[in-house]
């Protein structure tokens, strides 16, 4: 039997992060999108928040990090069913967006880089940088989804890597306090020589080159970063620094076994919002939702939102089926990818949808429907766009390889 009841922990974990979300995130959320690039200073609160509960021992508020599960296999004939950090940093990524996607990418020391350091560091970097503050830097100018044609590249010096290249839309990119960067040690060996590094906000040859303006997420600064030279310590790439051909770049993409889902969250988190608005809408203008009676029976915007509902819980099940699977220490590559294409769709769909059935009150700024409907665009692009999570998919189902079906 299947038990999807949330864990005592875990629900305690969420209903902190919503209470975050309801009384911080909510009523702000408009004045720091009318306001690009202006830092949210409430989230300096939240920040020193997070980190007393971090050394209490209690779980994170928010969670874009991810992280490993302390708990795993009991007796060698009774496995553990381990609800761990990936777990709770989806539910906590899911809720804290219900309030506002753009503050939670903007919460200090949550970034999404965190989630690299989580997934490939060594024991020694866990210990090194598990208080810092992470973006990830992956797209440049010459690439968007083709995460292989990294064109940045690292050089060992000495007791130094020297890294040269331009990254482009690095969420929280001037904010943060490093930068995981993807560089390759090798361009003449392709693909497997592509390794992640963390580049400390100050070290020297690092510079922002512009921010951003966006159709959503204003709150959170979007960057451009130029590495021209810049010099970090030897012991600062993530996993080994071997170039093994015949394993490619799987470790690199690790990192998006843990990403995804939680970005498959953060759009879980602007649809339910936006389902809660719109039912608000529909009940206050007298349209009735019945779960006994059949769609086509009902009202065409209560139909329409039954329809909407029933694709938020499939992806609210596959997001948390991908990071069950990765605090079980499951193979998730399928799985992650899966739950980040049904929740990227599914949260622009609702999400304008829910504009469209709302009318004029839900294009204007009376509401933050329209914001939702701009805010949830990026959660579909990013970390993968809709067509490369179907790609992937669409691979491990088939069982071809990226040469085989492209």
């Amino acid at each position: 039997m299947i038990n999807l009841e949330l864990p005592k922990k875990l629900r305690a974990s969420a209903n902190q992060a919503h209470q975050v979300a309801a009384q911080i995130f909510r009523p702000i959320s408009r004045k720091y999108d009318l306001a690009e690039h202006e830092y949210p200073v409430e989230l300096d609160t939240m920040a020193a928040m997070v980190d007393g509960l971090s050394d209490s021992g209690t779980q994170k508020i928010s969670g874009a990090a991810g992280g490993r599960s302390d708990e795993g296999e009991g007796p060698a004939t009774l496995p553990v069913n381990a609800n761990g950090g990936n777990m709770s940093a989806l539910l906590n990524a899911l809720e804290t967006s219900w309030g506002d996607v753009g503050l939670m990418l903007s919460i200090p020391y949550q970034g999404l880089g965190n989630a690299a350091i989580a997934a490939v560091a060594t024991d020694e970097q866990l210990e090194r940088f598990g208080k810092v503050w992470a973006s990830m830097a992956i797209t440049e100018p010459s690439f968007g989804s083709d995460s292989a044609a990294v064109t940045t590249t690292a050089v060992l010096d000495g007791d130094e890597w020297v890294l040269n290249g331009e990254k482009i839309f690095v969420t929280a990119g001037q904010r943060s306090t490093h930068i995981v960067v993807w560089a390759s040690v090798d361009r003449s060996l392709g693909r497997a020589a592509i390794k992640s590094f963390v580049v400390p906000r100050d070290a020297p040859g690092l510079s922002v080159a512009r921010l951003e303006h966006k159709l959503g997420i204003k709150a959170s600064d979007t960057a451009v970063l130029l590495l021209q030279d810049c010099r970090i310590p030897k012991d600062n790439i993530l996993g080994s620094p071997e170039v093994n051909v015949e394993k490619g770049f799987a470790g690199v993409m690790q990192t998006f076994d843990n990403t995804r889902p939680m970005v498959a969250a953060m759009a879980i988190g602007v649809t339910r919002a936006a389902l809660e608005e719109l039912r608000t809408i529909l009940t206050d203008a007298g349209i009735e939702i019945s779960y006994d009676t059949p769609p086509n029976s009902q009202h065409a915007a209560a139909a329409e939102f039954l329809r909407m509902e029933a694709d938020y819980e499939s992806a609210y099940l596959l997001a948390m089926r991908a990071a069950w699977m990765a605090d079980n220490k499951q193979p998730n590559s399928l799985q992650a990818s899966m739950s980040k294409a049904k929740a990227g769709r599914t949260g622009t769909d609702v999400t304008l949808k829910a504009v469209e059935l709302a009318g004029a009150v839900g294009y204007s700024q009376r509401l933050l429907l329209e914001k939702w409907g701009r805010d949830s665009k990026i959660l579909d692009i990013f970390e993968g766009t809709q067509q490369i999570q179907q790609l992937i998919v669409a691979r491990r189902v088939l069982n071809k390889t990226s040469a085989e079906l492209k």
